[in-house]
């Protein structure tokens, strides 16, 4: 690079979406607070993601399993999951469940919330994904980070007299 070459200034990115429902990924991978923390462990891992989110009967957000929460539940517990059920022990309501190790926490928004106060909200929660509900509480999407990123792009012209 020669004195007389100059970086390019970076333009300036902006989000392209207009609603969360235009940032959203539909029909998240989601898992019942009734199943066993084996299956939750089988569920993330066998997925390759992080964390899920936990919903009722009704397919309402209730929480959030992490592959931190079943760390932290077998820290507790010792150093292994539950042993398989036996025959002379049917009974499997023993068992420890999702609803018991989820962080019960629940940042929920609209589909037709502003995609900006979305973002908004996340970086004021400190979260890295925001759940997308219907009118009657379901849930119907999620809001990563990843997605926000997505919706990023370049401003195609530049505003005289200043930026928007």
């Amino acid at each position: 690079m020669n004195a007389r070459t100059r970086p390019r200034p970076a333009r300036p990115l902006s989000l392209h979406a207009r609603t969360a429902a235009d940032l959203m990924t539909e029909g998240p991978l989601s898992i019942r607070q009734a199943a066993t923390v084996e299956e939750a462990a089988a569920f993330l891992s066998g997925r390759g993601i992080s964390a899920a989110p936990v919903i009722d009967e009704a397919g309402r957000p209730v929480g959030v399993v992490s592959r931190t929460d079943l760390l932290s539940h077998l820290a507790r517990s010792g150093p292994g999951l539950p042993a398989p059920p036996n025959e002379a022990r049917p009974d499997q309501s023993w068992r420890p469940r999702v609803r018991d190790v989820m962080t019960p926490a629940v940042f929920c928004a609209r589909p037709e919330t502003a995609a900006a106060r979305v973002v908004e909200m996340m970086l004021a929660l400190k979260v890295r994904r925001l759940f997308i509900v219907d009118g009657v509480g379901v849930l119907v999407g999620v809001v990563s980070a990843f997605d926000v990123l997505r919706g990023l792009a370049p401003r195609v012209g530049r505003q005289e007299g200043g930026t928007r």
